[in-house]
């Protein structure tokens, strides 16, 4: 069993969305209740936090190092690190609503494929959407009746698009095609229903194996092209909520996870780790780098 190591101890209440910037060798990622991102550098072994005036439920790289393209609460901004400066970009749903954007990245050709939920998510309520938005504004609907989007990953080898509404513990599949973004051939790709957890944040390795983070769970797993289950590795907090490759070579798996937030509080975390850090793993596993938003 590889070791787990806590790289950043921070109580985030809302942990999520890691995203490795290969041009800044850097790791992003947000906690969501606090309306914070933070940047981790490896090699100097610091990291910084940011303020937004709103919840940030993902962001994805642009091809400016230190410029992302934020969700949050309902539209898409441009956040430049260097000045804190906050650009509007696109309505993703009307405020009236009441949803928050949540779990979102790029597709091989730099749409941002994003979520929406309620935001209260112990009531139940299905009032999310799945949309894929182009960088000229394009929005479309892929997906209503969400409750809690997760999960979005994409393998640009075997054309696959992966997707979790976490409340229903599956996720699914579908074929992908990046020039148009069309789906077809949705299938159920893996059921939690007798797991440990529920699915949360996901990723694709250079393998084209699946990593889910199980909330709730204790732990990480990998899941095969195939769909079944190849590994698991435990972690000494409950509530981890999304994995994603980093480093300089793409071996180490950053995981966030989640404190103080959510619909139900977490157990109390292991061997003095806390709940809300940013977790690392060493592996023999190499991932694939985030496209950008630029399509």
């Amino acid at each position: 069993m590889p070791a787990v190591e806590c790289v950043v101890e921070v109580e985030s209440a809302l942990g999520e969305c890691p995203v490795w910037s290969v041009a800044e060798q850097v790791l992003y990622w947000a906690d969501i209740e606090s309306k914070l991102l933070f940047r981790y550098d490896p090699s100097a072994g610091k990291y910084e936090r940011r303020s937004l005036p709103g919840r940030p439920g993902s962001f994805v790289l642009t091809p400016e190092p230190g410029q992302l393209v934020v969700g949050m609460e309902h539209q898409l901004v441009k956040f430049t690190w260097s000045t804190n400066e906050i650009e509007p970009l696109f309505e993703v749903e009307d405020a009236s609503l009441a949803n928050r954007l949540n779990d979102g990245r790029c597709d091989p050709a730099g749409r941002y494929v994003v979520g929406t939920m309620w935001p209260a998510s112990e009531e139940g309520r299905t009032t999310g959407s799945l949309y894929s938005i182009s960088s000229n504004g394009a929005i479309e609907t892929l997906e209503t009746n969400v409750g809690v989007p997760n999960g979005i990953a994409f393998d640009s080898h075997r054309h696959k698009m992966y997707f979790a509404d976490t409340p229903t513990d599956k996720i699914w599949v579908w074929d992908y095609d990046a020039e148009t973004g069309i789906r077809s051939n949705k299938k159920l790709f893996f059921d939690y229903a007798h797991m440990p957890g529920k699915p949360d944040g996901g990723c694709i390795d250079a393998e084209g194996c699946y990593w889910s983070a199980s909330v709730y769970g204790w732990s990480v797993i990998r899941i095969d092209p195939e769909g079944n289950l190849d590994r698991r590795i435990d972690l000494p907090v409950q509530k981890p909520s999304m994995p994603a490759f980093g480093g300089s070579d793409l071996t180490t798996l950053f995981i966030t996870t989640i404190g103080t937030g959510g619909s139900v509080p977490a157990e109390a975390p292991k061997d003095g780790f806390v709940s809300g850090s940013l977790l690392a793993v060493d592996l023999a596993t190499t991932g694939i780098p985030e496209p950008t938003f630029n399509r």
